[in-house]
């Protein structure tokens, strides 16, 4: 959570203000690798830490019967139970006093269905002093805008009637854009936006250096600045990147300038297949052809022009993909005219696997 703490205050103080605060309707979005779903994870655990019930949940179809038939009725039968026989694998503390109650959940699903066993368990929450938090990740998936929107707007009622619910939702920047341009509620355009960007140099380094000296090894300030300049401040390389070097050798009490070099060609082989293969995956094959015609290029971004080129396409078609990878969040412009990579590594994958090209 390095470099997060100003988004989590943020998210903290909504918790602990009235309903309606500016925070409790918010959504997390960044690049693929930059930590959403861990920062709407650590948001959970705020809300659980402040006595909430958490609702957690990805955007795929079915997304709003799910919560009906599954999601809330769990959390309702939670409620029903004496602290005592309460399971405590959720992780959820409750207030004092608050287990064991007489709760008529609805057992309806659609739309309609949840605003009432929403109503019904926030009408119990408020005369404790706690709420719900629902959070949603993935939320930009196009398969699920239907379900998006009319929980939306649900949630949005909520908010109008002072209920004490949070939402938190976490997608790729131009696809949750693409939605919240589209015919959805007021009620997501106005939700507090966290846009999640590369840690700062010296953040990655902070959070390369501190685990290894917390846990007894040493290293030099050559060899951080070095891992952390591998990672381009993405959390998730900063996390493989450490881990790689750290098992090069863990009898050694440091870490070296060799264990580094062979602990960053680990990372990014990693990085291919959790990283590029499931993003190149989702897309078609024209798709992967636009990529391989940008990966040509060893300079950092490739010229719209010379990509038109490469696929003997003319500007209106290349215009359309160039969009859709836009949404899909693998490209984005540089500069007028020219397109880069927003995935550390991707272009070295795609010119090494001659599958994709």
């Amino acid at each position: 959570m390095v470099g997060r703490d100003a988004v989590l205050d943020e998210l903290a103080d909504a918790l602990d203000g009235p309903p309606g605060s500016a925070g409790r309707a918010a959504l997390i979005t960044g690049n693929r690798g930059i930590g959403k779903t861990v920062v709407l994870n650590e948001a959970e655990a705020l809300a659980r830490e402040r006595g909430w019930l958490v609702l957690s949940e990805t955007a795929t179809d079915g997304l709003v019967d799910r919560i009906t038939a599954d999601g809330l009725p769990e959390l309702a039968d939670l409620l029903r139970q004496s602290p005592a026989s309460r399971p405590r694998v959720r992780g959820i503390s409750l207030p004092g006093g608050l287990g064991g109650v007489d709760l008529d959940l609805p057992q309806e699903q659609g739309p309609g269905g949840l605003r009432r066993q929403l109503n019904a368990i926030t009408d119990l929450l408020d005369e404790h002093d706690t709420g719900i938090m629902i959070t949603i990740d993935e939320v930009h998936a196009r398969g699920a805008r239907d379900d998006v929107a009319q929980l939306a707007a649900v949630v949005q009622h909520a908010f109008r009637e002072d209920r004490p619910v949070a939402f938190a939702a976490a997608g790729l920047p131009a696809a949750v854009q693409d939605l919240l341009t589209a015919d959805v509620s007021t009620f997501l355009r106005r939700a507090r936006r966290f846009v999640l960007e590369p840690l700062s140099p010296v953040a990655a380094e902070e959070a390369l250096r501190v685990p290894i000296i917390e846990a007894g090894r040493q290293v030099g300030p050559d060899e951080v600045a070095r891992m952390a300049e591998a990672t381009y401040g993405y959390p998730y390389l900063v996390q493989v990147v450490g881990d790689r070097a750290w098992r090069q050798d863990p009898s050694s009490e440091a870490i070296t300038a060799d264990h580094v070099a062979r602990g960053i060609d680990d990372a990014v082989r990693e990085a291919g297949f959790a990283l590029h293969e499931p993003a190149v995956n989702d897309l078609s094959d024209t798709d992967r052809k636009f990529l391989a015609a940008m990966a040509v290029d060893t300079t950092g971004e490739s010229a719209i022009s010379d990509i038109e080129a490469r696929l003997d396409r003319d500007h209106g078609y290349v215009s359309r993909y160039r969009s859709r990878l836009i949404v899909a969040g693998v490209v984005e412009p540089s500069r007028r005219g020219y397109l880069r990579f927003t995935i550390p590594y991707l272009a070295e994958f795609l010119r090494a696997r001659v599958d994709y090209l």
